[in-house]
């Protein structure tokens, strides 16, 4: 019987190992933290052999296959020992594509792959196509193969899923964009971020298709080094597409599968100049897949996005606060800040990545009070201290949303877009826009307050 060790023991990694043991493996779980009791009650359950706070090294190095987590650095003295020791290391997407008869669509990109993989869904399941969702949203891939397969997958594919995949193939692949991020994982240099995101089509064929953005100079710039053997079609914000997709702020139009489409932008449920981006990927996926022109019309009104992304939570006194908390870059807020022609309180800051804010600079005229999110909020202050006259910090979440409450009045936006990672004050983003929530809904008008 061969052994499979799966290094991380959360959604991803359960789901890998109870579809191993399904498989006939004998599976060994290890994390070097602790486990949530519910997972280990489940491992239990199916007499699966599991470790935490600790990687023991015979078990690991003895295994014919490793899953590891796409969160635990390749680095680490662990994974680097198994890889000289010949071990194939791969991710849980690639462990789940060997089990699917399913055809693959495959979402990557800096920002807006959440919000493409969602949509894509979303048009495809309203359309009544056999679809499931998986990958760096939702649950895992491999845990749902234990009962059922379909006919379509649409899957998010971060940078680090992809570096784990070998045989892994999508019938259709979008690159939404590439801005620098996770850099401290690709030894500070773009170029390696770039073949990363790349790797995504590595396996595709002429048969297949792969949809980028035509505008995006990363992208660009990675296709000098990268081949792709899959037809590409090409999304445009700017340029008629004889074979892909554009938009004139008014329409998006399709040139798809033989197709010709054409979607009014004010039917979107999405908005913001970004999201007619998104739109454009999702539709020409799910055009591809067969979702035809009457029904692509019909769902993209009816699509409500992730919580924590561009997410109206509640309006008061005319003012609307939006949680953006899964703004976590630079380049994620710009396209919130963007999004919106009203004045703005912007509330950001967090564990700040390297981030250069003079990109933002350009988008801050509508921004009148910037309250700062932060343990050291000094690089936000002093970047934005010479354009927006109120800057003031603040630890607490609630504090800075009363401020929100006091500063705004009708038809103002509180937008909470931080551009920075959560770790400071937060267990994540989700834990961020959980409590901007609860704060927000707590509120009380000002006329009874």
């Amino acid at each position: 019987m061969k052994k499979l060790v799966v290094l991380g023991a959360g959604e991803s990694g359960l789901g890998a190992a109870m579809l191993a043991r399904q498989k006939g493996y004998a599976v060994f779980v290890s994390d070097g933290g602790q486990i949530s009791p519910a997972r280990k009650a489940e491992m239990e359950r199916l007499e699966i052999d599991f470790e935490e706070g600790n990687h023991s090294e015979d078990k690991i190095l003895s295994a014919h296959l490793i899953i590891k987590s796409p969160g635990i650095s390749p680095k680490i003295e662990m994974v680097t020992k198994a890889a000289l020791t010949g071990i194939p290391i791969i991710d849980e997407l690639e462990f789940a594509f060997g089990y699917s008869s399913g055809k693959v669509i495959a979402i990557t990109g800096t920002n807006g792959k959440t919000t493409t993989t969602l949509l894509t869904y979303h048009l495809m399941k309203e359309a009544g196509l056999d679809v499931g969702l998986a990958g760096n949203v939702g649950q895992s891939w491999a845990g749902q193969l234990l009962d059922t397969d379909h006919a379509w997958w649409v899957i998010e594919c971060s940078s680090f899923q992809i570096d784990g995949f070998v045989n892994f193939k999508p019938s259709v692949a979008i690159l939404c964009n590439i801005t620098p991020d996770h850099l401290d994982r690709y030894e500070y240099k773009i170029e390696n971020y770039i073949d990363s995101k790349f790797g995504i089509f590595k396996n595709m064929t002429s048969e297949d298709q792969a949809i980028l953005f035509a505008e995006d100079e990363l992208t660009q710039k990675g296709l000098k080094t990268n081949e792709i053997n899959a037809s590409i079609l090409w999304i445009s914000a700017l340029e008629v597409q004889n074979a892909g997709a554009w938009t004139n702020g008014e329409e998006l139009v399709f040139a798809i599968a033989e197709k010709s489409v054409r979607v009014p932008v004010d039917t979107l449920s999405l908005k913001g100049k970004h999201n007619l981006l998104n739109s454009l990927c999702a539709g020409s996926a799910a055009l591809i897949a067969g979702v035809s022109e009457v029904d692509l019309m019909l769902a993209f009104p009816t699509f409500k996005n992730a919580p924590h992304r561009m997410e109206l939570i509640r309006e008061v006194d005319g003012v609307k606060f939006i949680n953006d908390s899964k703004g976590t870059n630079v380049e994620a807020t710009a396209y919130a800040l963007a999004s919106y022609e009203n004045p703005l309180i912007w509330i950001a800051g967090g564990v700040d990545k390297g981030n250069d804010y003079t990109v933002l600079s350009p988008l801050t005229e509508k921004v009148k009070s910037l309250i700062c999110l932060g343990k050291d909020n000094e690089k936000l202050k002093k970047a934005f201290a010479a354009q927006i006259k109120d800057i003031r910090e603040t630890q607490d979440i609630a504090e800075a949303v009363i401020w929100g409450q006091e500063i705004g009045e009708s038809g103002d936006v509180v937008l909470l877009s931080p551009a920075c990672a959560s770790f400071d004050l937060f267990k994540n983003y989700e834990d961020r826009g959980r409590q901007f929530r609860t704060a927000v809904e707590n509120l009380k008008p000002k006329a009874i307050a």
